[in-house]
Order: structure tokens, then C-alpha cells, then sequence
């Protein structure tokens, strides 16, 4: 095995499959709001974008642009307003017991 595969490799998994090296639990308050981020302004700038003008020639286009502002809007709003959200929801939710 190369020693890209031996880095890369869990023990205990089939020899020869490759994995990535996870990010630390540090980067998740970072990766999660990326991720949903993208995902929902996916979404509805896809939604908006063929209700405003249907499925026509280069609707790609206008889907990509659309969804590149919302993004840059959606991002960095997240992160602003997700300890805010969190705090909300502690409020409403009761912590399991242990």
C-alpha cells in the first residue's frame, strides 16, 4: 500500500479503500452553517429562479447567480445568528436526561 493509502486508511477497514482525514470537533461550529448554507440557498434560489421564469434557455445561468448572492448573504448571516438560534431552542427543549 502506497503511503498516501496508509495515511489515509482506518485499521479495521478493507485494505486498499481510501478515506479523508476528519476535520477536529473544533471546525464544526464552521463546516455545519457552511454546509446547511449551501443546501438551503440551493434550494430556494432554485425554487424562486423557475417561478420568476420558468424553465427556459439558460435558467442555469440566472439560477447560478441567484444562488451565489443568496449564498453570500446566507453564510454570514448564519454564523451571526446561529448562537442566537441555539440559545432559542435550549429554551424550548428540554434536555434529555442521563
Amino acid at each position: 500500500m502506497s503511503d498516501f493509502n496508509t495515511r489515509f486508511t482506518s485499521p479495521g477497514r478493507r485494505a486498499g479503500r481510501v478515506l479523508f482525514r476528519k476535520l477536529p470537533p473544533s471546525a464544526a461550529a464552521f463546516v455545519m452553517p457552511l454546509i446547511l448554507s449551501i443546501l438551503m440557498t440551493c434550494v430556494v434560489s432554485a425554487v424562486s429562479t423557475l417561478r420568476n421564469i420558468g424553465l427556459v434557455e439558460g435558467v442555469a445561468g440566472h439560477w447560478l447567480q441567484a444562488w451565489g448572492l443568496s449564498w453570500l448573504i446566507a453564510f454570514p448571516t448564519l454564523l451571526l445568528v446561529l448562537p442566537l438560534v441555539r440559545r432559542i431552542v435550549g429554551l424550548l427543549v428540554q434536555v434529555p436526561a442521563r
